[in-house]
């Protein structure tokens, strides 16, 4: 499966990314905002993640896309995003994300959220799309409130990355299919 934008290719992830994985998010300023991610982030961590992903891509009804993100012009995987806790049934899912420090604030997280929402509404026919943000993450909630999501909002002391161990409030931020269709006319 993949999703192309502009500049990016959305992409299942492959084992030869192990390596790229850990040179990207063995940031202490990339993981200290994702749940499961710990800090060294280890080739084992990496080969792990990739395995499940690969077992997760295999069935017949997914609960999780998870991506790499990669340059289209020159390949070179960029960070990660997916969708996760796909619920058909519910038409639910949760949006999840994360980018290589040196690919920051040139705008390629846009286009990817962008996608993926597109992605979740037309081609899973779901009805709504859940951000889950640590209130620190600047970047994260700012995204949020620029795509038109609503913050529905705030889980207290709810949150504690394996990276830092510290406990974080997160903001729950949704977004409707009408909503997103409206945005976009």
């Amino acid at each position: 499966m993949k999703i192309e934008t502009e500049r990016l290719m959305l992409r299942e992830y492959k084992n030869k990314d192990a390596e790229k994985i850990v040179s990207k998010i063995n940031n202490l300023e990339v993981s200290k905002y994702l749940a499961m991610v710990p800090h060294p982030y280890l080739l084992k961590d990496a080969e792990w993640f990739i395995e499940d992903c690969l077992k997760s891509s295999k069935k017949n009804s997914r609960k999780k896309y998870e991506m790499a993100i990669t340059s289209k012009e020159s390949g070179e995987l960029m960070g990660g995003a997916g969708l996760s806790n796909v619920d058909t049934h519910v038409g639910s899912a949760e949006l999840g994300y994360w980018l290589g420090e040196d690919y920051w604030r040139q705008g390629f997280m846009n286009e990817v959220v962008s996608a993926l929402i597109d992605f979740a509404f037309e081609d899973l026919k779901l009805n709504r799309v859940i951000i889950p943000a640590y209130v620190p993450n600047m970047g994260s909630n700012g995204l949020a409130k620029k795509l038109g999501f609503t913050l529905e909002g705030t889980t207290r002391e709810s949150a504690r990355p394996k990276s830092t161990g510290k406990i974080h409030d997160t903001n729950h931020w949704g977004l409707l299919k009408k909503e997103w269709k409206n945005g976009k006319d």
